[in-house]
């Protein structure tokens, strides 16, 4: 199998080449050991010169053997067909789609438009009736269950308009779930849950249940609860739909944070042009296609 790296970030010098400053080994990781020796495998020697950093949170680039990106989401040929009675609805309509890791990206439209149903077909909830969706190289779709719920539980974060925290549960219980259900020992849960609350400046209040906190705290421990296994992308529904406008800004920055300086992968449905324009690229959806897709220059004109 080649060895496949993931890259935290790069410069370009005179002659153009790209100088990776930090690259992690993702496959196989026998690997990792050669390659802190700075020892060269059969079928490597064309790869970048690199150093062996500490895993952290998100990465700016997935980059294979032989330099190729690796996409945090591709998706090709998507469509999604469901029966209303004598009808057929075509809810998505042969979507292509590639999202670069790193990249915080919005998705527009009106309601109804195929924006939800997207989300769903590209986090493993909802297959597609035909198309393929691969996640940092990896096919979501055409394995098995196990595969995909544990491909889900490794590569996605999770946050929805409606919080969707377990209300008999404390700040910091919920927080920990995503680790309890990925194996991690109890006491390694709470103390990473503890942290990824102090991460969004709400260690004072993981004892507290969600009805004893506001609805900007709420999102901010679904938050706490989307990074704590240190996902490489994050899946946002609607994350400030049921927030004020200074609660929104609060938790927008908070997201933009962590996609700066960790290089997260974040896709965001929303009906908020300024969420969008927070985005390094909107995608625009009407009747289940992509119509229009612009950058964050473009944005910013608008």
């Amino acid at each position: 199998m080649n060895p496949r790296f993931k890259a935290e970030g790069h410069h370009e010098v005179s002659d153009g080449r790209a100088v990776v400053h930090r690259v992690f080994v993702v496959t196989p990781p026998d690997l990792f050991s050669d390659l802190a020796k700075g020892k060269h495998t059969d079928g490597m020697r064309s790869a970048p010169r690199v150093h062996v950093g500490r895993l952290v949170q998100g990465f700016m680039n997935a980059i294979p053997f032989r330099g190729f990106m690796v996409p945090a989401l591709q998706a090709s040929g998507l469509w999604k067909l469901y029966q209303a009675g004598d009808s057929t609805v075509e809810a998505v309509r042969g979507v292509e789609l590639t999202i670069a890791s790193g990249d915080m990206v919005a998705v527009m439209g009106p309601s109804g438009c195929g924006k939800t149903t997207l989300l769903n077909i590209l986090s493993g909830i909802d297959e597609p009736t035909s198309g393929t969706v691969h996640v940092n190289g990896e096919a979501l779709y055409g394995i098995s269950d196990n595969a995909r719920t544990d491909l889900r539980g490794r590569a996605f974060g999770f946050i929805f308009q409606d919080f969707n925290l377990l209300p008999v549960l404390s700040a910091v219980e919920n927080v920990e779930l995503p680790l309890l259900l990925l194996g991690s020992p109890a006491n390694l849960a709470r103390q990473e849950a503890l942290e990824a609350l102090g991460r969004v400046g709400l260690a004072e209040r993981a004892d507290h249940r969600p009805s004893e906190l506001s609805g900007g705290q709420q999102q901010r421990v679904a938050v706490a609860r989307a990074i704590v296994h240190r996902p490489s992308i994050i899946l946002c529904d609607e994350p400030t739909g049921n927030l004020d406008t200074g609660t929104s800004r609060d938790v927008m920055e908070l997201l933009r944070t962590m996609n700066k300086t960790e290089g997260t992968t974040f896709l965001i449905v929303t009906h908020d042009e300024a969420i969008a324009a927070q985005c390094q690229r909107t995608i625009v959806m009407n009747d289940g296609l992509v119509v229009n897709q612009r950058s964050v220059e473009q944005n910013e004109e608008e």
